[in-house]
């Protein structure tokens, strides 16, 4: 069995610490959690001590360190294959891994202009075209996803495609940025999961102050 220890960041700004940890948390997976806050624009020079890229999240198991969330949720899979990180049937495993790689490596105009922030009062924010042309984009996989699933989520069960997804569903809350019913289905999901509600409610205790991610 493997014995985690996950370094995350602060929780109310940290979308990609958030992807890791809210599935190991949903599976059960154990894990010990050890939170380095980045408290600096650029990080925290204490990354330094157990992440080879300077950022977070970053997995140690025994002597491996595994860094980029989703390297640590496929390196997890392979760990704990009977928890169902991924779909069981190849042509939905395969899709799974398509939008959680198109979520990995896309996306950069919602990133930038609604950086998660969970404990930011919930407000309409105008955005641009670039921004809007995302929103849509995500609503389409989701509502594919959901509409051939069945949900609650995107392939049935809990999978890597909604870890990756998950900080979307906060962004879409903060913002105010959709009132689609597929994303009130899925957020309803999502958010009512214990895993989430656990984050959420110590992501709005912290006091870190990171000025970038307040907009």
């Amino acid at each position: 069995m493997a014995s985690f220890e996950l370094f995350i960041g602060n929780k109310n700004y940290s979308s990609w610490s958030l992807r890791p940890w809210i599935a190991l948390r949903h599976k059960e997976i154990p894990f010990k959690e050890n939170l380095v806050p980045f408290d600096f624009e650029n990080g925290n020079p204490e990354f330094r001590a157990f992440s080879p890229s300077m950022k977070v999240p970053v997995l140690k198991d025994g002597e491996l360190t595994v860094w980029d969330s989703l390297a640590i949720l496929e390196y997890a899979a392979d760990c704990y294959p009977e928890k169902g990180l991924w779909p069981d049937d190849k042509s939905a495993r395969a899709t799974a891994r398509a939008i959680s790689a198109e979520m990995h490596s896309g996306f950069s105009a919602l990133r930038n202009a609604c950086p998660m922030n969970m404990r930011r009062p919930v407000e309409v924010m105008s955005v641009d075209v670039a921004v809007t042309a995302d929103i849509e984009r995500i609503l389409d996989i989701w509502n594919e996803c959901l509409e051939k699933s069945g949900g609650p989520f995107l392939f049935g069960d809990f999978t890597i495609a909604d870890a990756m997804y998950a900080p979307v569903v906060s962004r879409f809350a903060t913002y105010t940025l959709t009132e689609a019913s597929v994303y009130q289905q899925y957020h309803a999901a999502l958010t009512g999961t214990d895993a989430w509600q656990e984050w959420e409610a110590e992501a709005l205790k912290e006091t870190w102050y990171v000025a970038v991610d307040e907009v």
